[in-house]
């Protein structure tokens, strides 16, 4: 049941999304601000973790669970480092996925060599 809850959900999350790029004359730099920037909202009115629990992957792997990832980060950072945490938790929390995606990013450009549009 894992895995069908968090296939539905990633898809509506993704079909909303779309159905936003379509009807509206957002860019998709700005969508994906307000993605994350929404994910990071919801998790300070503690909104996302129960969405989490339900949808796993689901809710974590769109932008929405990444700007919920760089605010549980700041919020940790701030309760041990203080002021200067604010700074580092959303770099620290978020390491490991933005470094996975260079490198395998890089991979995939050794592999099937990406060229440039014109």
């Amino acid at each position: 049941m894992e895995y069908l809850n968090a296939f539905w959900v990633g898809g509506l999350i993704c079909a909303l999304v779309q159905i936003l790029m379509e009807k509206t004359k957002m860019m998709p730099g700005r969508i994906m601000v307000l993605l994350v920037c929404s994910g990071a909202v919801l998790g300070a009115l503690n909104i996302y973790p129960p969405f989490i629990e339900f949808a796993g992957a689901g809710a974590t792997v769109p932008l929405l669970g990444f700007g919920n990832t760089l605010f549980k980060g700041v919020k940790e950072a701030i309760g041990t480092d203080g002021f200067l945490g604010i700074f580092m938790g959303g770099f620290t929390a978020s390491a490991v996925g933005i470094c996975a995606a260079l490198v395998f990013g890089y991979l995939a450009s050794l592999i099937f060599e990406p060229k440039m549009k014109r």
